[in-house]
């Protein structure tokens, strides 16, 4: 069963940077997309970013100008580059690979605070 790793997280203050990385323990064939979720305390899990294979990438509306997602297929990792980030931005962000048309793999999870 491949897994996912999620690194990058941490403390960061309002404004500041941070750049998630996630790497997949194997070789993952027929990728479909590969994006980041958060889930902030109380709140629903929300797609963040997403970038599908041969299709257009996504963003949810509030980091839209902030974060940028990429993804290195050689490697099968997927980033996510965070700027100016704000409070509200706090959160467990969540790496996810859909892959051979129905499968679906999650990572544990990274843990995100933006707090001065």
């Amino acid at each position: 069963q491949v897994q996912l790793v999620e690194s990058g997280g941490g403390l960061v203050q309002p404004g500041g940077s941070l750049r998630l990385s996630c790497a997949a323990s194997r070789i993952i064939f027929s990728i479909d997309a590969m994006g980041w979720y958060r889930q902030a305390p109380g709140k629903e899990r929300e797609l963040v970013a997403q970038i599908p294979t041969g299709g257009s990438t996504k963003y949810l509306d509030s980091v839209k100008g902030r974060f940028t997602i990429s993804r290195d297929n050689a490697k099968n990792t997927v980033y996510l580059q965070m700027n100016m980030l704000k409070p509200e931005d706090t959160a467990v962000y969540y790496c996810n690979v859909l892959y051979s048309r129905g499968r679906s793999v999650t990572g544990q999870g990274t843990q995100v605070t933006v707090s001065s």
